[in-house]
């Protein structure tokens, strides 16, 4: 991850101007895929190598990202909507260097705030402006709340399994998205899988697919190895990726968190928190 190092040495040193925040929403057709653990991990192996980096939990059904990490959020998003607590007061820090943001039914809110509630949440968004991404794990399926926050969000990454099901639910959430948007930026990572032949399999099957019936371009951005060092990490309530840094299915996420970082470093960043949470109002 020296071109991570070197970003960050870059903004630090001034010798170029430093990118808005960039918005990662990470969604899967199907639930028990792996969706939230690849929030986790990818924030931690980011913040590993100095990024700035906040974890929103977006899922509305299961919020799973506390379970994950061993912690109980005592306030929510909710909390900030009603005026109880300022954003910045819900930060949660976690080993790792990562803040969470827990969300609950704080999102089903958002469609019924006053023009100058949403101003004053927007202006409540300058507590994290200076991150380099927000992860947001959203819910499983392609349900109107998931689709909102993949739209709002500046890329997309979508996760599947080598299971039939779990490939066809993959499409599904594509399809889902190219009604909406030919643009959007689109990733694909396959999770659990037995080889690297394998995951290059699966992924290219789905993007040759919407490819020739969506006219949609989706990239691989890689896979993860089926590894017993997740499931142990699951049960400890603890991030495989600081649990068992070794284990295979870390290094894969070291991987593609380096691709992220790669492909970044010759963008010009995302939109901005402030865009994102105007574009979900809109859609909400």
């Amino acid at each position: 991850m020296d071109q991570a190092a070197n970003l960050r040495r870059l903004v630090l040193d001034g010798e170029t101007e430093p990118k808005k925040t960039k918005t990662i929403a990470i969604a899967s057709g199907k639930g028990g895929v792996g969706k939230t653990s690849l929030a986790v991990n990818l924030s931690l192996a980011l913040a590993k190598n100095k990024f700035k980096v906040t974890l929103l939990d977006a899922d509305l059904g299961m919020a799973n990202i506390n379970v994950l990490l061993g912690v109980i959020p005592k306030y929510n998003l909710y909390h900030v909507i009603q005026g109880q607590k300022r954003l910045r007061d819900i930060f949660i820090e976690v080993p790792g260097g990562v803040k969470i943001i827990a969300g609950a039914s704080g999102f089903y809110q958002l469609a019924n705030l006053d023009a100058w509630q949403r101003d004053d949440f927007i202006g409540q968004i300058s507590e994290i402006k200076t991150d380099d991404y927000v992860i947001i794990d959203t819910g499983a399926g392609v349900g109107h709340n998931v689709l909102n926050f993949v739209m709002a969000a500046d890329e997309v990454l979508i996760i599947t399994t080598p299971e039939p099901t779990a490939i066809t639910d993959a499409y599904g959430i594509i399809k889902s998205i190219a009604v909406q948007s030919q643009e959007k930026v689109i990733r694909l990572i396959v999770n659990r899988v037995e080889s690297s032949s394998e995951g290059d399999k699966v992924a290219g099957r789905i993007i040759s697919i919407a490819h020739q019936f969506l006219n949609i371009k989706v990239e691989n951005l890689g896979y993860i190895f089926d590894d017993m060092a997740v499931y142990k990490a699951v049960k400890n309530q603890k991030p495989f990726w600081l649990s068992h840094p070794k284990a295979k299915a870390s290094n894969c996420i070291s991987t593609i968190a380096g691709k992220i970082v790669s492909q970044d470093l010759k963008a010009q960043g995302g939109m901005g928190l402030g865009s994102f949470f105007k574009k979900l109002f809109v859609n909400e």
